[in-house]
């Protein structure tokens, strides 16, 4: 991989009477095309990285007045949420880290921004007219909790997958003026469903991210960080991408205000889409994706954010779902921070560009903490499991008395524990399969397991999360 702030060293936005605000004035840029590459910073391009070299194009981004017009409208409504220093992300990565906290956000993450700047343009004549969404969650809160305040009547259309905290704070948030429909497996089934409804009741769509007055809502994450930090010290910028609304904002603003700035999107590994969209040159619909970071998972990228991602995104990686378990535990264990997991995405890539970052100003979006506590369970599994830690495993076992207590015995160390267990003995064969759950202290242990089983001729297939069988244990 490869990343230098001299691909985007050819931009002059003298001419660019859109930056002018308030508060932040057009940068310069000194071309720095012929200075000498570090070759720390150069390795191989590995699967789940896509990086771009070109310079960005100004003409598809959001243009400054307009996300600073909704950063006006938006000042007396939303919290204006901190952007923290962390010293043991710091510490860790050798550089100066901070997080932007959309968690503290008043509905826990930072769809109220885009989903007030689209409701209140509304024109008081068609406020009469239902209002519509898609959402698995976060956006459906932003828009329950506008209407509410503006006594609109909207319906939501939500995944069925919906976790329990998102659909109960629907709810509240929206009161008398909400109705919740549950539909489809994923968001864009719901959002089909919603879409449709919507055009044949004459209503109002609210759309989650592929929508101009969305995109300059979420920008206005961008104008805050900005203030609580000079400009000219943020080097890298992380933002989760799941349709790509939040990060087509941040971007558009950054490249017109500090161009230096080098941008990054996030992605689930298990939900593509935008990686896709890029690496094909135009918007895909993914076959199947994995749900599990709900607020990331879509099938199929905006084509707004498309066009503004495309044109200016330095890289886009995917991360791991278990990845991003780990960062959810280390997040609560460490800093008391309690995310969900599109929330933690952001901080998951620092691993991956902990060479590129060191000594660096860096600013990640934690963009929601509307997780359900009854998920734990599974989170903490998929962070062992993408440690090394835990393993689910199918063993054939002889068909004979004494081959679970020999496996036990002879196979698991001292410190090896099991975590599950279903056999049932068949006495018509010769050997039959048990589902093993194992949990291990560090990752040579289960090594060690494997060559036991080995030595006595027992058979064994892991089981990976991706793998649909393996919803059986989640």
């Amino acid at each position: 991989m490869h990343i230098s702030k001299k691909a985007h060293s050819s931009l002059n936005l003298v001419n660019n009477d859109l930056l002018q605000t308030p508060d932040k004035k057009p940068q310069n840029h000194v071309n720095n095309s012929n200075k000498q590459e570090d070759s720390t910073m150069k390795e191989s391009i590995v699967v789940d990285v896509l990086t771009y070299n070109h310079p960005p194009n100004l003409q598809k981004l959001i243009p400054v007045s307009q996300i600073f017009g909704a950063y006006k409208r938006l000042k007396n409504v939303i919290t204006r949420t901190p952007t923290q220093k962390s010293m043991k992300l710091s510490e860790q990565f050798e550089a100066n880290v901070y997080i932007k906290r959309e968690d503290l956000q008043i509905v826990r993450s930072y769809k109220l921004r885009g989903a007030y700047n689209k409701i209140i343009s509304i024109p008081e004549s068609e406020r009469h007219r239902t209002v519509f969404c898609s959402s698995a969650g976060n956006h459906a809160q932003g828009v329950a909790y506008v209407c509410n305040l503006l006594k609109i009547n909207c319906i939501i259309y939500m995944p069925t997958s919906t976790p329990n905290i998102k659909f109960n704070a629907v709810k509240s948030w929206g009161k008398q003026y909400v109705q919740i429909e549950l539909i489809g497996d994923t968001f864009d089934e719901s959002f089909r469903a919603s879409k449709e409804r919507c055009n044949n009741e004459n209503g109002i769509y609210v759309h989650a991210f592929d929508d101009e007055k969305i995109i300059e809502g979420q920008g206005t994450i961008a104008v805050e960080i900005l203030e609580d930090i000079p400009e000219s010290q943020i080097d890298f910028v992380f933002f989760p991408v799941g349709g790509g609304g939040c990060g087509a904002g941040i971007s558009s603003y950054f490249k017109q205000v500090n161009p230096e700035t080098i941008m990054i999107g996030v992605e689930p590994e298990g939900s593509p889409s935008m990686y896709e969209a890029i690496k094909q040159q135009k918007v895909v619909e993914l076959d199947s994706i994995n749900t599990f970071v709900d607020g990331a998972a879509i099938k199929k990228s905006g084509a707004i954010p498309f066009e503004i991602l495309n044109s200016i995104l330095k890289d886009i990686i995917l991360i791991p779902e278990g990845h991003v378990c780990t960062t959810m535990m280390k997040l609560f264990n460490e800093e008391g921070i309690l995310v969900e997991p599109a929330g933690a995405l952001a901080i998951s890539a620092l691993d991956r560009f902990k060479d590129e970052i060191r000594g660096k100003t860096v600013v990640c979006l934690i963009s929601g903490s509307n997780n359900d506590l009854g998920r734990m369970t599974d989170i903490r599994m998929l962070s062992e499991i993408h440690q090394g830690l835990q393993y689910y495993m199918f063993v054939n076992f002889f068909q004979k008395p004494g081959a679970l207590k020999q496996f036990i015995i002879q196979c698991l160390g001292p410190t090896d524990e099991i975590t599950n267990l279903e056999y049932t003995r068949k006495n018509n064969r010769e050997k039959g399969p048990a589902l093993v759950g194992v949990k291990v202290k560090k990752p040579q242990d289960f090594e060690a397991i494997k060559n036991k089983m080995e030595e006595l001729k027992i058979t064994l297939r892991i089981l990976q999360p991706n793998q649909e069988i393996f919803k059986m244990l989640l």
